[in-house]
């Protein structure tokens, strides 16, 4: 039985999560989650130094009460686990240092988790998908795909060349007036629009490049917006509708060329599998149409429940308990320090979107 301790603290949720494993079926055993979305609404967007100061002010409660959730002590862990990169760097500092202190207390074990694999490594917890499969991470911060090779094992295939799909949603989403946080408002008023209204854009259409582009589609929201103002609630809900058609619309192209190549690449899979995950997988329409593509090329499609699909510090813990198992938890992890940036494919050609800040980061 290998139990960890799992900490997430790298935007605006506080979260803490003991998970266990014992070689069968991987349980959760407590999972809390503090949000900060009230602390950051006025602002319509997280205001980093908001919310590293709310991090210090819950992180020692929450963690208390992830450890009585689960009926364990720290002393009954193996490990810690942490993120430790990529996302905002006060609350990186503020989580990482605090399982640091833990770990070094307790006689427990390190694992300094990147946050992108906790997500990729998500359906494994609760699917026990096996490896290759293909992922689609989808974000405020990120929207990638990849291939999942092993845990440390990643090939990016894709990226955004400019915005993350989540940040897109925001942006839409604060330019019409609506509250934070924007993805799910803009979902909550497409359901009512009409998506033909508004013809706009799909980025990338038609290259061969596998990439994503939405900086253009949002200047074409903001211009039809500019255009008809001031706006109706029915504008907004028709705005909406429209925007997320073509977002579905760009992602079934998108996607669609990875998809292809995955099963020319991985023959021969007995279940191939396209895993989506980040919060913007929790969209309805973004799903259904993600699982009629699958279903289009043979693949299933793989997501995880939505409270694990947004951050959480379930994912830091299985991360945790993969790379311990695997002997990757790191010998020099209590000397690493918090990461902005931290590409999950180090290799990878360096592109706006893909976790580098530049050719020479």
């Amino acid at each position: 039985m290998i139990r960890v301790l799992g900490i997430e603290t790298s935007c605006d949720e506080t979260a803490a999560s003991v998970v266990a494993f014992d070689g069968g079926r991987p349980e959760i055993l407590s999972n809390v989650v503090l949000s900060q979305i009230e602390e950051h609404a006025a602002f319509g967007g997280v205001v980093p130094e908001i919310a590293a100061r709310a991090h210090v002010e819950a992180l020692d409660g929450v963690i208390a009460a992830a450890l009585e959730e689960s009926g364990t002590s720290l002393g009954e862990v193996d490990g810690v686990a942490a993120t430790a990169g990529p996302g905002l760097i006060g609350g990186l500092i503020v989580g990482l240092m605090t399982a640091k202190a833990l770990a070094a207390a307790g006689g427990k074990e390190l694992i300094a988790v990147n946050h992108l694999e906790g997500h990729a490594l998500t359906a494994r917890l609760t699917d026990g998908l096996a490896f290759p499969y293909l992922l689609l991470l989808v974000s405020g911060g990120h929207t990638q795909i990849l291939l999942v090779r092993g845990v440390g094992d990643y090939e990016r295939w894709a990226s955004t060349i400019d915005d993350a799909l989540g940040e897109a949603f925001d942006k839409t989403a604060k330019l019409l007036g609506l509250p934070y946080p924007g993805g799910p408002n803009v979902e909550r008023q497409a359901a009512k629009g009409n998506a033909a209204r508004f013809d706009f854009p799909r980025p990338l259409k038609g290259e061969a490049r596998p990439d994503f582009s939405f900086s253009g589609l949002k200047t074409a929201v903001r211009q039809a917006a500019t255009a008809i103002a001031p706006l109706s609630e029915e504008d907004v809900a028709d705005i909406c509708a429209s925007f997320q058609r073509a977002i579905t619309e760009t992602l079934e192209e998108r996607v669609g060329r990875s998809l292809a190549r995955f099963r020319e690449t991985c023959p021969g899979l007995a279940a191939p599998a396209l895993v989506v995950a980040g919060g913007v997988a929790a969209n309805k329409a973004i799903r259904a149409t993600l699982e009629s593509l699958c279903h289009g090329h043979g693949m299933r499609l793989v997501a995880p429940p939505l409270e694990l699909c947004t951050d959480n510090a379930a994912m830091i813990a299985w991360a945790g308990i993969e790379r311990l198992r695997a002997g990757l938890a790191g010998a020099d992890a209590m000397e690493m320090a918090p990461r902005s940036r931290w590409p999950l494919d180090s290799g990878a050609t360096p592109i706006i979107g893909s976790g580098k800040r530049g050719a020479k980061a």
